[in-house]
């Protein structure tokens, strides 16, 4: 339920901070509610009305706030820890999500300014009446915008830390930690820290970590013990042809190649992926992949996706190229800089997986061949090239990597993934149409064609 809530939170997100660039707007709201920015202010009336102009849903106005019936005053939601339990409406989902993100923003917000209140106040903090002064609204009005495009860009930098599927809102805040910390080493002003706070008062937790520390949420790095020798080579060769890719997208021909950055970018992220261009004299990523690493164990437990031989025991059928279908999604160039000039320098790309199973689910999942259903999964992969080596991998995983000790187990299939998989495709029903179809769509049923559009459609709530 996260994925469909997560595309509704996110383009909120996005449209709720890009406000603050209205500097003129920006400033006269500061001075009218006196820099307070928990009342009915910039954001939130705007958001209000940004709400009110797109449907009858007020998924973006509803996650910050709504008006006493009583008072008549506009009033910040409180946190409901047990709300994210319990709604499952994409839009209403979704506003938890934004929630979180306006709650951490305030909390940095506050933060950049008290040394200001307690200046201006001769530190009593607590403002005389009339109006603040120009000079004051102004510094306000920068602390505001300064912390909403800080904000805003650790939430869209988070999207390259993500897993390729079935992402949960857990999954976002580690991505949104993971980065920053990538990026910015030293977090003086507690950035992390607010999120981590917004996220924990809304009842968001990632499943697989035992703390809400900043060290926990980081994604672990791999490491040289995380390979064997074989795999680390092969990664090599792996890390030479992205920085191929690099250096094609980054330093073209002038001559030759008149293309702008954005075009060029797409035209070779598909010839490299595919290997089905000029420009590249051997096979493409996805070619090399295949290649060099089926039937490598190491690589299997990087990324929890089946490469090894053994797939066939697990009630997985064996697709065109001989194993279960891989595709390579979106080859990208993250290069970014950070305080004190730091640096990365990355290329990312998604592993995406569809297991078709021989396996039966209604009561128990037992291999049972004939009985097919498709079971997907993925895994980013962040290769830095000032390393030259595999940076990370964010896998949501089709297998379940066994140890004891340091002797390897025989692999299983994943089964908490595949059963929360099976149970939102079969039981998570609105009027006999799955969750799933209502977004995705139904090849039965023309009105399902684009489920965009069937999800926002007004004369068919949800």
């Amino acid at each position: 339920p996260d994925v469909l809530a997560f595309h509704e939170a996110f383009s909120d997100i996005i449209a709720l901070f890009q406000h603050f660039s209205f500097s003129a707007v920006l400033k006269h709201q500061i001075a009218r509610t006196r820099g307070d920015l928990t009342s009915q202010n910039l954001l939130a009336q705007l958001a209000q009305e940004f709400g009110t102009a797109i449907g009858s849903y007020g998924s973006l106005r509803d996650a910050i706030g709504e008006k006493d019936e009583e008072t008549g005053e506009w009033k910040r939601t409180e946190p409901d820890p047990l709300e994210y339990q319990n709604e499952t409406q994409p839009h209403k989902r979704g506003s938890i999500l934004v929630a979180a993100i306006f709650d951490a923003f305030i909390s940095i917000y506050h933060n950049r300014v008290e040394d200001l209140f307690r200046i201006y106040t001769k530190g009593t903090g607590v403002l005389a009446e009339g109006e603040i002064h120009p000079d004051m609204v102004n510094r306000l009005a920068g602390e505001a915008a300064k912390a909403s495009q800080h904000v805003l860009n650790m939430c869209i930098r988070a999207l390259d830390y993500c897993p390729p599927v079935d992402i949960t809102f857990g999954d976002y805040l580690r991505a949104i930690i993971t980065s920053d910390f990538d990026l910015v080493k030293e977090d003086n002003r507690s950035y992390r820290l607010a999120f981590i706070e917004a996220f924990r008062k809304r009842g968001i937790y990632p499943s697989d970590i035992r703390s809400l520390s900043i060290e926990s949420l980081v994604h672990n790095q791999l490491s040289l013990s995380d390979y064997d020798g074989q795999t680390q080579e092969l990664l090599e060769v792996i890390g030479d042809f992205l920085r191929n890719y690099h250096k094609a997208v980054m330093y073209p021909d002038p001559k030759t190649d008149n293309r702008s950055l954005r075009r060029r970018m797409y035209d070779l992220a598909r010839a490299y992926i595919r290997g089905d261009s000029n420009l590249v004299m051997d096979a493409g990523l996805h070619a090399r992949l295949m290649y060099k690493f089926q039937g490598d164990p190491k690589f299997e437990e990087i990324t929890g996706l089946a490469f090894s031989y053994d797939f066939l025991d697990l009630g997985i059928r064996a697709g065109e190229g001989g194993g279960p279908a891989i595709q390579i999604d979106n080859l990208r160039i993250v290069s970014r800089t950070g305080p004190k000039d730091n640096h990365i320098n990355h290329v990312v790309f998604d592993l995406i997986q569809t297991a078709e199973l021989d396996v039966t689910l209604e009561t128990d999942i037992k291999y049972k061949p004939g009985k097919s259903y498709l079971f997907r999964g993925g895994c980013t992969l962040i290769f830095d090239l000032y390393e030259n080596k595999l940076k990370y991998a964010i896998s949501k995983p089709i297998l379940d990597i066994e140890r004891s000790g340091k002797k390897k187990q025989k692999n299983t299939l994943n089964v908490d993934r595949l059963r929360r998989q099976y149970k939102y495709l079969t039981e998570d029903r609105m009027e006999s149409m799955s969750s799933f179809n209502l977004y995705f769509g139904d090849d039965g049923d023309d009105a399902f064609v684009e489920p965009f559009a069937f999800l926002h459609n007004q004369d068919n709530q949800l």
